[in-house]
C-alpha cells in the first residue's frame, strides 16, 4: 500500500480525488493523476455582467494608477503637462490620473460588451485590441510639448499600469468563444 492510496475499512485501496492531498508516486502500483479540467472563469467577477466587471476593473485600475502617480509626485516628478498646440504646461491635479482612467475606460467597457455579444472570440479580440490601443496611447505622452521628460515617462507608465490591471480582469470575464 502506498502513501497515495489509503486503505478503507474493507481493505480496498482508494485513490484520492483532491489534487492538493495527492503525493508523488512511491512505487509501481500508483498511477493516480489529476483529471484535466477545462479553463472556466470562476470567482467574484464570473457571476457579474460584463459591464459591471468592466466598471469594477476600471475602479481598481484607476485606484492603482492614481497611487502610482501620487508616488511619482512624492518622488519629485513635476506633474505638469501640455496638450498639443499649448504654449505652456498645466498642472495635473491630484485625482487627475483616476479621472483619466475612468474616462477612457468607458470606451473599453463598451467595447467589451459589444465583443461579448458579437465577436467570435471575445476575450482574445478584447485583449488584442486593448493592448494595441494601449500601445498607441503611449504616443501622447511621448509628444507632449512643454512637458518634462520625467513627467512624460510617468504618463506613459501610468497608461501601462492601468492597462495591466484592467485588461486581464475584463478579459477573464469575457467568454473564450461565443456559442
Amino acid at each position: 500500500m502506498s502513501a497515495t492510496t489509503p486503505e478503507t475499512p474493507t481493505g480496498t485501496a482508494t485513490t484520492p480525488t483532491d489534487p492538493a492531498t495527492a503525493t508523488a508516486p512511491t512505487g509501481p502500483d500508483t498511477t493516480a493523476t489529476a483529471p484535466a479540467t477545462p479553463r472556466t472563469v470562476t470567482g467574484f467577477l464570473a457571476a457579474r455582467p460584463v459591464w459591471l466587471a468592466g466598471v469594477l476593473a476600471t475602479l481598481a485600475g484607476a485606484v492603482v494608477t492614481e497611487a502610482f502617480a501620487l508616488g511619482a509626485r512624492a518622488a519629485g516628478v513635476p506633474m505638469e503637462a501640455a496638450s498639443p498646440g499649448a504654449t505652456e504646461a498645466a498642472g495635473i491635479p491630484v485625482g487627475g490620473f483616476f479621472g483619466g482612467v475612468v474616462f477612457w475606460s468607458v470606451a473599453g467597457i463598451v467595447l467589451a460588451v459589444a465583443l461579448a455579444r458579437w465577436a467570435r472570440r471575445p476575450a482574445r479580440t478584447f485583449t488584442v485590441t486593448t493592448v494595441a490601443l494601449t500601445a498607441l496611447s503611449l504616443a501622447g505622452p511621448a509628444v507632449a510639448p512643454q512637458t518634462a521628460v520625467s513627467t512624460q515617462v510617468v504618463l506613459a507608465v501610468s497608461h501601462v499600469v492601468a492597462a495591466a490591471v484592467i485588461i486581464p480582469l475584463v478579459a477573464r470575464r469575457l467568454p473564450g468563444t461565443r456559442r
